[in-house]
């Protein structure tokens, strides 16, 4: 239940894989909580934390999956894997090896690795016949394919991650009337055995990411499809590496699609009055 007589809020910092999101939980938020708005203000670069989304987490009951909820930067409610691996990383979040949880609406299962000095998370993403590699809306020059893992990804492969433009590139695709709801837009680079580089142009921030991990993980099922190896790991344009596995179907069904990857825990904030937030 959202505490009525709460005159700030505080929010856990916090990244996975160099996306770094804003983390509350529901009972911490004053009543005047309004997800998009909150959002919108707390995302934006320059007047706000510069964050790629918004998490309020509720409660774990027992028995229960851990529910939460994520908004992207622009306000709209999305699934976002890496957010709800690192949420497993805060104070509060269930204890446990392996986690079943509802993100944005979406059935995932969460794990935590133990050892070593840094955190690492995993989330199996959603399965089933809405999920899963479909054939590209529109033909390309370049190998492509397009998937939907909770959000819609299209995946091109290019000869150099490193010579595409995505400014330019990426916005006519992330925008293309066959693409009702828009899509994110990865561009993919092989580059050894069960190894690959990947940029990410992700619709709600509306830009170039450190690791879109829907993205990786749509990218890992079409490269299984195609060379038969279920494991690989990809290089986003952040410093941290993703490691993905997957089981694939011929027809581009999946099940067991896993992205793992280290998370960071930052700092706690509390909104600033003049954010006119509280």
């Amino acid at each position: 239940m959202v505490r009525s007589d709460r005159r700030s809020a505080l929010f856990t910092i916090a990244s996975a894989s160099g996306n770094t999101f804003a983390f509350a939980w529901a009972d911490d938020l004053p009543s005047a909580f309004n997800g998009p708005t909150w959002a919108r203000v707390l995302c934006a670069k320059g007047s706000g934390l510069g964050l790629d989304g918004l998490f309020r987490l509720h409660r774990p009951e027992p028995g229960s999956p851990w529910t939460m909820d994520h908004w992207d930067a622009d306000g709209t409610y999305s699934f976002c894997s890496n957010g709800s691996r690192a949420a497993l990383g805060l104070q509060g979040a269930p204890r446990s090896e392996f986690v079943d949880a509802t993100s944005s609406g979406e059935s995932i299962r969460l794990r935590r690795f133990t050892g070593g000095p840094n955190l690492y998370t995993g989330i199996r993403m959603p399965e089933g016949p809405e999920s899963g590699l479909k054939v590209p809306p529109i033909k390309f020059l370049e190998p492509a394919a397009f998937g939907f893992v909770g959000n819609p990804q299209l995946v091109l492969e290019v000869e150099d991650v490193d010579a595409v433009d995505l400014t330019s590139f990426a916005p006519p695709l992330r925008h293309h009337p066959v693409f009702p709801e828009g899509t994110n837009v990865n561009i993919l680079q092989p580059t050894g055995k069960g190894t690959a580089r990947i940029r990410s142009w992700e619709r709600g921030v509306e830009g170039e990411t450190l690791c879109c991990g829907t993205g990786c993980a749509v990218a890992v099922a079409w490269l299984a499809q195609r060379t038969g190896l279920s494991c690989w790991r990809l290089q986003p344009k952040g410093e941290d590496t993703v490691d993905v596995s997957v089981e694939i179907k011929a027809d581009g069904s999946w099940r067991e699609l896993w992205l793992s990857g280290r998370v960071r825990i930052i700092a706690t904030v509390a909104p600033d009055a003049s954010l006119g937030l509280l």
